[in-house]
């Protein structure tokens, strides 16, 4: 950030009193810019037993598989943007169940959040945000064309909880430096299992 969105004038980069972070000051009007992390709801959309993946038409990672999910909205709680995105991407209804997965994204500052998601119906569509939307059972998710960790991780989850018959709430930690161990660790669990 060079310039203050508040006033226009140029900022410096200092910590607040009282604060202890460094943060973005105006040098006019003193306006302290707060950076945070942004939010990212969806859902884990099930049919019978079946998930509902799309097909990404948009960058990053387009042409890549993913449950559908977007940040959120100023003004609308965490389950309303998880619904929101669900019809935007696959023009699917769903029913929310429960919080399933809370990830921090450190390396991209990004919260992820995954409802489990109950569709009613199979009943859903491409949309401007999807090449393609689909039903898949366990033995047919396009593991190597997913498109991030965070999916990866959620379904992993997803399958080996769904034998057990708990869902509980999954909180993860992700960072540049241990997403390759995190791989490593959620393959050895799906084999043990």
């Amino acid at each position: 950030m060079n310039f203050c969105s508040h006033c226009g004038n140029s900022v410096h980069v200092a910590i607040p009193e009282g604060d202890n972070r460094p943060r973005h000051i105006c040098d006019s009007c003193g306006t302290i810019h707060y950076q945070n992390p942004r939010i990212i709801a969806g859902c884990l959309p099930v049919y019978e037993d079946k998930v509902l993946l799309c097909r990404r038409a948009i960058e990053p990672r387009l042409g890549f598989w993913t449950l559908p999910a977007g940040f959120m909205e100023n003004g609308e709680s965490t389950e309303e943007a998880a619904l929101r995105e669900t019809y935007e991407e696959a023009v699917a209804e769903v029913e929310i169940q429960s919080l399933y997965t809370v990830t921090s994204i450190l390396h991209v500052n990004q919260v992820q959040m995954f409802y489990l998601a109950h569709m009613p119906k199979p009943e859903f569509d491409i949309s401007s945000e999807s090449l393609e939307v689909a039903l898949f059972a366990e033995n047919e998710i396009p593991w190597d064309e997913l498109a991030f960790q965070t999916i990866r991780n959620a379904l992993r989850f997803y399958f080996a909880d769904r034998k057990r018959g708990e869902f509980p709430l999954r909180h993860v930690s992700l960072d540049a430096s241990n997403i390759q161990k995190f791989r490593d660790q959620l393959k050895a669990a799906s084999t043990a299992e």
